[in-house]
C-alpha cells in the first residue's frame, strides 16, 4: 500500500530564476503552494501532485510582481493556479531520480522532466517523519504561454526565454488514519 506524504510548506520553497537584460539573474518565488506524494517504500512508484497559487509570486518588487500577475505573463485573473502531476519517477543513481510529468501553466500543458535529489528521511523533535528533496528543472517561458518580452537598445532581451526552477521540498509522512485519503487521492491521480 502506498504511503501518503504532504508538502510541509513551512519547510519548503519554490523558486525560479531568469536572466534579466542578458547581464544578471533575477530570482523569485511562490509563497503559497501545496502537494501530495503517494509512494511505495523508498519512494518507488510515486504519484505526485503539486499546485502553486500564482498570486503568491514574490520578486521583491511590487510593480514587477503586478506585471507578472497581469495578462502579459500569468494572467492570474483567468489562470490562478500552476499545477504539476506525475506518476513516473525513475531512479537514476543512488539518491538521484528523474521525475517526468505534466506541467499546466495558463492553458498550456507541457511535459517536463525534473531532476530530483533525495536528501534522506528523519524524525523531527515532535515525532513526525520527514523526507527531504531538492528538485531542479528548466522550462521555456514562451512554451508556457508567457510570451511578453522587450529588447534593450543594444538588442538584448529584457527577460530570457529559459526559466530555472529550484524547489527545496520537505514532505511530512501521514499517519495510517489517512488511508481513506490516500485511496481518494490515488484515484484522482490515476
Amino acid at each position: 500500500m502506498a504511503t501518503m506524504w504532504i508538502v510541509d510548506r513551512d519547510h519548503s520553497e519554490v523558486k525560479f530564476k531568469v536572466k534579466y537584460l542578458g547581464i544578471s539573474s533575477l530570482t523569485g518565488c511562490f509563497n503559497d503552494f501545496s502537494g501530495v506524494v503517494l509512494a511505495g517504500e523508498n519512494f518507488s512508484s510515486a504519484h505526485t501532485w503539486f499546485e502553486v497559487n500564482v498570486c503568491s509570486i514574490f520578486t521583491n518588487n511590487e510593480r514587477r510582481d503586478a506585471h507578472l500577475k497581469s495578462p502579459d505573463f500569468f494572467d492570474v485573473a483567468r489562470h490562478p493556479v500552476i499545477s504539476f502531476c506525475s506518476d513516473v519517477l525513475k531512479i537514476q543513481h543512488d539518491n538521484r531520480f528523474e521525475l517526468n510529468g505534466d506541467l499546466l501553466i495558463k492553458d498550456n500543458v507541457m511535459p517536463i522532466t525534473l531532476s530530483v535529489t533525495y536528501a534522506g528521511t528523519t524524525t523531527d523533535p515532535w515525532g513526525n517523519t520527514k523526507a527531504g528533496f531538492e528538485v531542479r528543472g528548466l522550462l521555456n517561458k514562451k512554451q508556457c504561454g508567457l510570451k511578453w518580452n522587450a529588447t534593450t537598445g543594444a538588442g538584448a532581451r529584457v527577460v530570457s526565454e529559459d526559466v530555472i526552477l529550484s524547489i527545496n521540498m520537505q514532505l511530512l509522512k501521514q499517519s495510517e488514519q489517512n488511508a481513506a485519503k490516500v485511496s481518494r487521492i490515488d484515484n484522482r491521480l490515476s
